[in-house]
């Protein structure tokens, strides 16, 4: 029958409309204003007594709590403004201690019944509504200690496989110096050959202090830059790599000056993990287990991680680090216990065979160095403050016989928990940062930050949605009417699609709304014209309706897949704000033709469809039969 669709196309009409309908329904429930409690290490518990501490010290600060409630692995508060969640923050930290972070976050709203199907609003872009900003520093004075000691430990290790006989060689990082100790002249002479030949990024100076002779290794200016540029495109690479295992969508990661770096995570849900991964300069050191004979100058000793009161005396001297790990994975030892299997790089591998083949029966241990920033309250002009505080944390993870030569794979045990190497895993997986990085800003953007854009972006869609639909209804009157009904459910479709996919919505994404919904009307100026011309042509109305439809598709279609194979471009090359337009107009275009061509002709089909038609309301002249 003309102008009839069958019963199940009108089905799978309805269905893709209910699907539609209760995916964009969280958008909604606006997200709540939250601080969010985690401990400062994967092991560390927060529970029940932990969250009732710091929903007492709000309510001491006459703080109103919405709601409080402790999940998997860390709890959440809900408060009710963004001046609440600021004030929140550090009153939280002070009554929980450094053993626990706290950090802003925005919290779903969405209820549980739409959880239970998958549903979930869309997430906001940092120039709109939800995400997190930090600024970090880069350790520059650390980056060239780590890699004096990295140099002594390597020269050292040269001198003595040469047989040249040395006192000692310290570090000096403030003058960005290492200073070699001989007993005799000759054996200087014989330092100064090899490390002019191997090492030429030092400037040698050769001193006499009693009957010591000293070789000193100064780094020029020039090496100096080139390690604090190296540091700080080694650690952009690093976050780069751990914010791609956090899973974000359109992540901001770019340098600021010569030792900062921005990072922008629109969206993300969990910002105190965000905040740890980011921020945890978890770095490993192989160290050999120092002799008893070993002079005290040339050894360190370290506690054990998981037991402070057992200690263990290293070698100064470094095999290899975190940097050489190629690969990690968490797994699991013959005892269940959790441990991390690691591959080292070719470098690496090399390192760890020639250190080991002859420390057969020695121990070898694993040094975790971790850098973070703790908080305490001090009193600044007689007002109670959080001050930031540099901490250094080194500890042994594990001290075990090497029973016979390492290459490049080998496994880490002694760890205290699973989370804690599934997280030391990514870390290493990630890549090691080249050195240790401090949060010197870091800011939740709510709607109080992102208010004027989001005022700006509703504005133009309202404006450019409400006066498409009132020319619609001017001037095709009955059918701009259906055509109204068919843009605002593509509206809903769009918004649904980009729920389903967590797709990041940004000022951009905004304006690849209001292009869709001109696109949208465009489909339907084009199916209406045609339907008048056939009527002026003669052409009884329920022919010319079905002329419009079928006649106007290869013009609709063409010019659609035209406009998708740009967007598609646009995502392949363009990234961030570019790459969000993209998204938007993509799933524009495609819920655009099919709101467009099936959903306004079912309507018009139920309208006028198998049934006696003597005018149109399609404007201009009515036509009769």
């Amino acid at each position: 029958m003309l102008n009839k669709y069958p019963l199940w196309k009108n089905l799978v009409i309805l269905v893709a409309l209910v699907i539609g309908f209760i995916y964009a329904l969280p958008n909604l429930f606006p997200d709540d204003y939250a601080i969010q409690i985690t401990g400062a290490r994967s092991s560390t518990e927060v529970n029940e007594r932990v969250l009732e501490r710091a929903v007492q010290s709000l309510e001491a600060e006459g703080i109103t709590v919405k709601s409080s409630s402790l999940q998997e692995r860390d709890a959440l508060i809900r408060l009710t403004s963004s001046d609440d969640q600021l004030k929140a923050r550090p009153t939280v930290q002070q009554a929980l201690g450094n053993e626990y972070l706290v950090a802003l976050n925005m919290a779903a709203s969405t209820p549980d019944w739409l959880k239970a199907v998958g549903a979930g609003p869309m997430k906001l872009g940092l120039d709109l509504r939800g995400g997190v900003h930090f600024l970090l520093e880069v350790d520059m004075d650390t980056a060239l200690q780590q890699r004096l000691e990295a140099m002594s430990s390597q020269i050292k290790r040269e001198l003595r496989e040469e047989r040249v006989r040395y006192r000692g060689g310290d570090v000096d990082a403030g003058d960005r110096q290492i200073v070699l100790s001989f007993r005799d002249e000759g054996s200087r002479t014989e330092a100064f050959d090899m490390v002019r030949d191997q090492y030429n990024e030092f400037l040698m100076d050769e001193q006499t202090e009693g009957d010591e002779f000293l070789l000193v290794l100064s780094l020029s200016e020039e090496e100096v830059r080139n390690i604090q540029e190296y540091a700080l495109e080694q650690n952009l690479t690093t976050i780069r790599n751990r914010v791609n295992e956090l899973g974000v969508a359109e992540p901001l990661v770019q340098r600021q000056g010569t030792d900062r770096i921005i990072v922008e995570l629109p969206g993300v849900q969990d910002t105190a993990q965000a905040k740890r991964v980011l921020g945890a300069t978890a770095n490993l050191e192989f160290r050999m287990e120092a002799r008893q004979d070993a002079p005290a100058s040339e050894t360190e000793q370290y506690s054990f991680r998981d037991n402070p009161q057992r200690t263990a005396r290293l070698e100064r001297d470094v095999i290899a680090t975190g940097n050489n790990v190629a690969n990690a994975q968490q797994a699991f030892d013959e005892n269940g216990q959790p441990q991390v299997n690691i591959t080292m790089d070719s470098v690496g591998g090399d390192l760890m065979n020639r250190a080991t083949r002859n420390a057969i029966g020695r121990r070898m241990a694993v040094l975790f160095i971790e850098y973070r920033t703790e908080t305490e309250s001090q009193m600044v002009d007689g007002e109670p403050t959080m001050v930031e505080k540099r901490v250094v944390e080194k500890g042994i993870i594990s001290l075990a016989t090497v029973q016979s030569a390492l290459g490049s794979s080998f496994r880490i045990t002694g760890l205290d928990s699973i989370p804690e190497a599934a997280e030391l895993a990514l870390l290493l997986r990630a890549g090691a940062l080249a050195a240790p990085m401090y949060f010197v800003q870091e800011r939740t953007i709510g709607p109080s930050l992102g208010q004027k854009n989001i005022d700006a972006g509703v504005m133009s869609v309202a404006l450019g949605f409400g006066l498409v639909l009132l020319y619609m209804v001017v001037y095709y009157r009955g059918f701009g009417l259906i055509a109204n009904v068919s843009l605002t459910l593509n509206l809903m479709l769009l918004i649904a699609c980009m729920s389903i996919l967590s797709a990041t919505l940004t000022l951009p994404g905004i304006a690849g709304i209001v292009l869709t919904v001109g696109m949208a009307v465009d489909a339907n100026v084009l199916i209406f014209e045609r339907i008048r011309e056939e009527l002026k042509a003669g052409v009884a109305p329920q022919l010319a309706i079905n002329a419009g439809y079928s006649r106007a598709f290869v013009s609709i279609f063409d010019a659609n897949i035209t406009t998708l194979l740009v967007a598609v471009i646009l995502f392949a090359m363009g990234s961030g704000p570019v790459k969000g337009f993209a998204v938007t107009l993509c799933i524009g275009i495609l819920t655009s033709m099919f709101s467009g061509l099936m959903v306004s002709r079912s309507i018009v089909n139920l309208v006028y469809g198998g049934r006696k038609i003597e005018k149109l309301s399609i404007g201009g002249k009515l036509a009769n039969v």
